[in-house]
């Protein structure tokens, strides 16, 4: 008789709710919207402040990294509330880009040094690998030539705010590259608060880590598995802010959350916000126990997560009527993020086929 694998316990922990406490508390006194809406204006989104908070004060920047090489030695459950909380703000940092994807890649070789400084803070990095690209899909490549690389990377998302690039070449081989050796420029980019950018690479010097595919595939699949996880805390804060306006705004002398055809509405996103969670959390935990059916639970993840980000933020602004239209209110970050995020690590359709094959699901 085959023993059955005990289900994993997607609720969360004390611990877990801890660290959401004490992320939110701090997202609450150095990203309230007005300074977020004040960065994008600025056209320097990235708040410097606040990454030294997090990664520094909190040492969230390491959580995925042992404690050998500098890290909290933590998984990717907890990771996964930091990212609730850091999409219920929009926050403009690079932690999914650093903390999440390009660590994750350097996890694939044990680079110490490298790991140490991403874990710190001091450094930020991020895998020159285009942001729509899904696990497992081709990428683009840079030439290795007589022991310099040379080519042109587009949709690197937070270039601009990297101190390290891990960038993969033709030969095979994932090269850490210093910033200040490449130039970056800005593309035109729907989320300001997560920019992209073509990065140029003309005889730049980089040091061999290792073999990139492994490496870029490991980084894509945790960026995957946990984006779900940003794009549930932004479902959950457009779900809740849009319930707590109607329960304020009137018509005709009574609130109109009153109105039975938008309790309809509400009754619905709150289901498919409820199912994201199930999804981003499932995710999350297999990553963290290195469960066989990780791949099948981060397609599972983003397969579900992105169209609901995508119809929360949208009830959003439609429900929030006139001031919904606004620049002065958030919501309108809320939807760039999730359409940005729609098409992050893979599109919905590609992770659903992704799912297909994995589960042998033939086509109809």
């Amino acid at each position: 008789m085959t023993a059955q694998r005990p289900q994993p316990d997607l609720l969360y922990s004390e611990e877990e709710e801890a660290l959401r406490a004490a992320v939110r508390d701090l997202l609450t006194d150095h990203c309230d919207a007005a300074d977020v809406i004040a960065r994008v204006e600025s056209g320097t989104p990235y708040d410097p402040e606040l990454w030294k908070a997090l990664a520094d004060g909190m040492g969230l920047a390491g959580l995925l990294v042992p404690e050998s090489s500098g890290g909290q030695g933590a998984t990717h459950r907890e990771v996964a509330v930091v990212l609730e909380e850091l999409g219920r703000a929009v926050a403009p940092v690079p932690y999914l880009t650093s903390a999440v994807v390009a660590t994750e890649a350097l996890l694939a070789y044990g680079a110490d040094d490298l790991l140490g400084e991403l874990a710190s803070g001091r450094r930020i990095g991020a895998l020159a690998v285009a942001l729509n690209v899904a696990p497992g899909a081709a990428y683009q490549l840079v030439r290795h030539e007589n022991g310099a690389l040379h080519g042109e990377l587009t949709g690197i998302a937070d270039a601009a705010v990297a101190d390290v690039l891990l960038v993969p070449a033709d030969d095979g081989g994932l090269y850490a590259v210093e910033a200040d050796a490449v130039t970056v420029s800005p593309q035109v980019s729907l989320d300001l608060t997560r920019p992209v950018a073509t990065v140029v690479l003309e005889g730049a010097a980089g040091r061999l880590l290792g073999d990139a595919e492994p490496a870029v595939r490991r980084g894509l699949r945790a960026g995957a598995g946990l984006l779900a996880s940003e794009q549930l805390g932004l479902a959950d804060w457009c779900l809740t802010e849009t319930v707590r306006y109607l329960k304020e705004r009137k018509q005709f002398n009574r609130p109109v959350g009153g109105f039975q055809a938008l309790k309809h509405r509400l009754a619905q996103l709150w289901l498919e916000v409820v199912n994201t969670r199930a999804a981003a959390r499932g995710a999350a935990d297999a990553l963290a126990t290195g469960s066989t059916d990780a791949d099948v639970a981060v397609a599972l993840a983003q397969a579900y997560a992105a169209p609901v980000a995508v119809h929360a933020a949208e009830e959003a602004v439609q429900l929030h009527a006139g001031i919904g239209m606004t620049w002065e209110h958030p919501v309108h970050l809320y939807l760039k993020r999730a359409k940005a995020d729609s098409i992050a690590y893979g599109t919905a359709g590609r992770h659903r086929e992704a799912l297909a094959e994995l589960v042998d699901l033939p086509a109809p």
